[in-house]
């Protein structure tokens, strides 16, 4: 007898994507598509029993950048491992294409500085089949993998096509390419980009140290883009920028402007700066300001600090800017954990630590207070007291003596998390905040970037498990939550196809035991091209991730199974 459906998840506590209460039903599959959702009689060829199991829609993750990564890789971890389905990356203006031979390695420079993703694996991994965006896109749409995938056009790319040398020295574009930037836009745009992304902070800065290409484009040039965007009649503006002047409403006076002429949707990166811990107030105020006036314009949020891992395996250590360490950083970590063992050298080393500080980075990673054992299972939320620095304090000792040792326990393996966003008052109520803004998504996960230093691609699992469940006191709605990382998103980019579970909705789903979700501890492989090192951080309690009706994920580990397509475009 023929089987009526190709599968159906049974029974299971469904938070459909909407919001709505959460409520039993059991989900029908047929064709890659939801058929039917309630009781479903009919048989198929594979059931899962979802009885007192959490059913999600797949998450939609806005912010990654698996540009080089999903060119040679079919498994775009660890997003995939934490529910993630359709992932969209391009973003922060990196980005890979358009490309004139010429200008490759400038284009790894800019991704490995701007998002530590090694230079020597993007020279390996990369095969450069493409120069125009679209070519770029036809070579992404040839290999299948474990989740769908959308890309945007990123500006460095696109300026330096155009303008090659000029771009790196951030000249003014001229009138003609202004007008080319315009039609290869549109070109992109067609051929199936899903938006457009820029920097203008100068914490973007190619591996030489030089500012990204598009720090300083005028705003004719950004008009010209988002223009082609319209000519195209698609595609999602996004921005990342320092806001640091005294009056960064004239920058939302020149975005209003863009919008107003592209009639684009509009997304920019927000956090809380330390230094100005109510200084993310006055942005949101102005992306509010924007919607006030019609424009599509969110801002995108992180349900957690946004910070880095500091350890003898990752990039970075407190010790990293002295002399003795800079001397033996290159060595493995079995011979720089030999040096650090040795009281010779640990004296040394701290001696140097405690000299004055010459820059801005060697403060941060100076700021004791802000450190803290990330532990197993991690706790993204630690309290003040647990920071190496009151830790010294109670101990009377020297907070450099205290972290060191900390470094060297555990083999090397040990990481210090070291929070420089959204922790300012060592909680996460901004957050919350933030997040309960209508203005607001969720993304800056960054999955597939800053491979030695963040593993924040796991944000899916701690939005749902620590402010669904773990929290003491401020949780919050678990169908809330799955609706803010599965339909907010994907109507933000255009994907109008997926995000909720309804009839004739993509069949990209989650079977979570919600009890047992959690984050494991990150741990670092050499396994990018050319042995390069990433963070990679698995989820417990993902039961099975399915995607196109096909089950990708049981119980966190690939089935083989390889349903996801490059997503072209806005999907109706």
């Amino acid at each position: 007898m023929a089987k009526q459906f190709d599968l159906v998840v049974r029974g299971g506590t469904v938070a459909d994507g909407t919001g709505a209460s959460l409520h039993e039903a059991d989900i029908a599959v047929k064709d890659g598509k939801i058929a039917a959702v309630g009781k479903v009689s009919g048989n198929a060829a594979e059931e899962i029993d979802a009885k007192g199991l959490l059913v999600t829609p797949g998450f939609v993750d806005i912010h990654t950048h698996y540009d080089g990564q999903a060119t040679w890789d079919s498994h775009l971890q660890p997003s995939s491992w934490h529910g993630v389905t359709t992932a969209v990356m391009g973003n922060c203006g990196v980005g890979f294409a358009p490309v004139k031979v010429q200008d490759r390695q400038r284009l790894i420079e800019l991704m490995e500085g701007v998002e530590d993703i090694p230079g020597a694996a993007l020279d390996e991994g990369l095969n450069w089949s493409w120069e125009s965006f679209g070519q770029y896109l036809d070579a992404l749409e040839a290999r299948p993998r474990d989740m769908d995938l959308g890309a945007q056009l990123p500006h460095g790319a696109l300026r330096v096509f155009v303008m090659g040398e000029r771009a790196a020295r951030l000249e003014e574009a001229t009138a003609e390419e202004v007008a080319e930037m315009r039609a290869l836009t549109a070109e992109a745009m067609r051929a199936g980009a899903l938006g457009f992304s820029t920097s203008r902070t100068l914490n973007h800065r190619t591996v030489k140290g030089d500012p990204t290409p598009s720090l300083r484009a005028s705003e004719a040039e950004l008009l010209g883009i988002a223009l082609g965007m319209k000519d195209a009649g698609q595609g999602v503006i996004e921005f990342i920028s320092d806001f640091n002047t005294p009056n960064p409403e004239s920058e939302f006076e020149m975005i209003d402007r863009l919008l107003t002429a592209s009639g684009r949707p509009f997304s920019v990166s927000l956090a809380q700066r330390h230094s100005k811990p109510e200084g993310w107030r006055r942005l949101l105020g102005l992306v509010d300001g924007l919607a006030a006036k019609g424009h599509a314009a969110k801002a995108q949020v992180a349900p957690r600090p946004i910070g880095v891992l500091q350890g003898l395996q990752a990039s970075a250590i407190p010790f990293s800017m002295c002399r003795s360490y800079k001397a033996i950083r290159h060595k493995s970590v079995a011979e720089r954990l030999a040096a650090l063992r040795d009281p010779a050298f640990r004296e040394k080393l701290l001696a140097e630590a405690r000299e004055p500080l010459r820059s801005d980075m060697a403060a941060r990673l100076a700021d004791y207070d802000r450190m803290f054992p990330l532990g197993d299972p991690p706790d993204y939320e630690p309290a003040q007291e647990s920071s190496f620095g009151a830790r010294a304090r109670r101990e009377n000792r020297d907070p450099r003596e205290v972290v060191y040792d900390y470094l060297i326990e555990g083999e090397g393996k040990n990481f210090i998390f070291a929070p420089f966003a959204n922790y300012a008052a060592y909680n996460l109520d901004c957050c919350s905040e933030m997040m309960q803004s209508p203005h607001t998504l969720i993304g800056l996960g960054d999955g597939g970037a800053h491979v030695g230093l963040i593993s924040d691609g796991s944000f899916p699992t701690s939005l749902l498990s620590h402010w669904g469940r773990d929290r003491a006191s401020g949780r919050l709605d678990v169908s809330w939550l799955v609706k803010r990382q599965t339909l907010d998103n994907a109507r933000a980019v255009g994907l109008d196809d997926r995000g909720r579970i309804a009839a004739g909705y993509k069949a990209d789903l989650n079977v979570i035991d919600f009890d047992k979700l959690r984050v494991e501890a990150p741990v670092m492989k050499w396994d990018l091209p050319a042995g390069g090192k990433r963070l990679l951080q698995k989820a417990q309690g993902y039961r099975a991730t399915i995607v196109s009706g096909a089950v990708t994920y049981r119980d966190g580990e690939a089935t083989g199974t390889l349903p996801g397509r490059l997503v072209r475009g806005p999907q109706r």
